[in-house]
């Protein structure tokens, strides 16, 4: 069925539905990828997504087919050493957090960038609204019963998917699938040797490196794919507000598989952060783009 203007609903129907299958399955691969911490622990765990993501990536976009600056290469290093930081840091976060509270906690980084990139009033309510939900689960607060150390490397996840964000723009202007294999790969680099330290070589046993792949189908190869297929079919700024539900799907996702149940100030909180989210990416003439989420 088509009207006259040849919109077809399915065709706004479809994207949408294929970004939130992408948050599901991301938020999915985050609980697989916890019930391996008793393994291999949450920094070998990492260094296995990431290094699976960047073996199918370069597999995809064989950047070797075009020669880099070494300009374009540092851009690129300096991109993928914030990816593999913020992988590392936010499953050590996970480790000591639920879902829901450390996703919430990590989308700091890039309500920062916005308001950084801001020059509207509005904006910075928004901010407001977002500080008042972080405040919520930052161990200051009397009511927050979160892990100190969760939530100060969650906060270090955020810085470090700010620095993505920002390193991201500039290699992207390089070539997008050449910048994201080779910054995968370098993110690889940064977080092998943290594995290795933790799990030693019980991270290349046969089982824990299919657990490793099924982690990166999930939080990276398929998300990636759905994401970029929404992002093409739907305008910036919704598909911001949509990216902006990711807290609430980690928080339902960490409940219905993992247990983790939520206080009603963490649930205030996380609406909190919501909120800010969506509406200063609804009320931006350029929204800051969340980055095609790459964290748990």
């Amino acid at each position: 069925m088509t009207t006259r203007s040849g919109w077809r609903p399915d065709a706004a129907l479809l994207p949408v539905i294929a970004l939130v299958t992408g948050m599901i399955s991301l938020q999915f691969g985050a609980t697989v990828a916890k019930s391996l911490f008793p393994v291999v622990g949450a920094a070998g765990t990492a260094s296995l997504r990431v290094g699976f993501s960047a073996v199918m990536l370069i597999a995809v976009w064989r950047p070797w087919r075009r020669s880099l600056s070494a300009r374009d290469a540092g851009w690129i290093a300096l991109y993928g050493i914030s990816l593999g930081l913020m992988n590392v840091l936010f499953y050590l976060a996970i480790a000591r957090l639920p879902l829901g509270p450390a996703v919430a906690i990590e989308f700091a980084g890039p309500l920062a960038i916005a308001l950084i990139a801001s020059r509207r009033m509005s904006d910075f309510l928004w901010i407001g609204v977002a500080v008042l939900g972080l405040g919520l689960l930052l161990p200051v607060a009397s009511t927050s019963s979160l892990d100190p150390l969760g939530v100060v490397l969650a906060l270090g996840a955020a810085l470090a998917w700010a620095l993505y964000i920002l390193f991201g723009q500039r290699a992207g202007r390089i070539d997008g699938g050449q910048a994201l294999s080779l910054g995968m790969l370098v993110a690889a680099v940064v977080a092998g040797p943290f594995g290795l330290a933790e799990a030693g070589l019980d991270l290349f046993a046969p089982g824990i490196l299919v657990a490793g792949l099924t982690v990166a189908l999930l939080s990276s190869a398929l998300p990636y794919s759905l994401e970029m297929f929404a992002l093409r079919r739907l305008d910036r700024k919704r598909f911001g507000v949509l990216m902006s539900l990711e807290p609430a799907v980690a928080a339902c996702a960490g409940f219905a598989l993992l247990g983790e149940r939520l206080g009603t100030i963490q649930w205030l909180a996380i609406g909190l952060v919501i909120l800010a989210s969506a509406g200063i990416t609804a009320t931006s003439r350029q929204p800051a783009t969340m980055a095609v989420a790459p964290e748990g």
